[in-house]
């Protein structure tokens, strides 16, 4: 079955670094497009970066653009995002998910939310806290 899971997170201070990683499996898909999102204490979720594993091209949120690297490895099956310089407001656990469709590998839509219609999959999150 399709699973999706992450891990990297931990407990930093202010301008550290982390590197999360996000394991994709069972997709039978040849190409598609899979995204990190995170979600604050009392906030809306919000995507942070999308990648296709058609072509490698990515999507960034205006607020980690320049600060988060979003990468995969050769096969696809590891997605991977660079946290750079980080700061307390980035603190949220961090989830990954994929509509695991044909068709849906345009980074864009996922990040825009477009391919979330309830039947994507998600990784359980990895928690991020950035002290002052």
């Amino acid at each position: 079955q399709v699973q999706l899971v992450e891990s990297g997170g931990d407990s930093v201070q202010s301008g550290g670094s982390l590197t999360l990683s996000c394991v994709a499996s069972g997709f039978n898909l040849d190409y598609y497009a899979i995204g990190w999102f995170r979600q604050a204490p009392g906030k809306e979720r919000e995507a942070v970066a999308c990648i296709s594993t058609a072509n490698d091209s990515t999507f960034y949120s205006d607020s980690v653009k320049g600060r988060f690297t979003i990468s995969s490895d050769k096969t696809g099956t590891t997605v991977y995002v660079q946290l750079n310089n980080l700061k307390p407001e980035h603190t949220a656990v961090y989830r990954c998910a994929s509509p695991v469709k044909v068709g849906s590998y345009f980074p864009g839509y996922l990040c825009g939310e477009i391919y979330l219609d309830g039947r994507e999959y998600w990784g359980q999150g990895t928690q991020v806290a950035v002290s002052s």
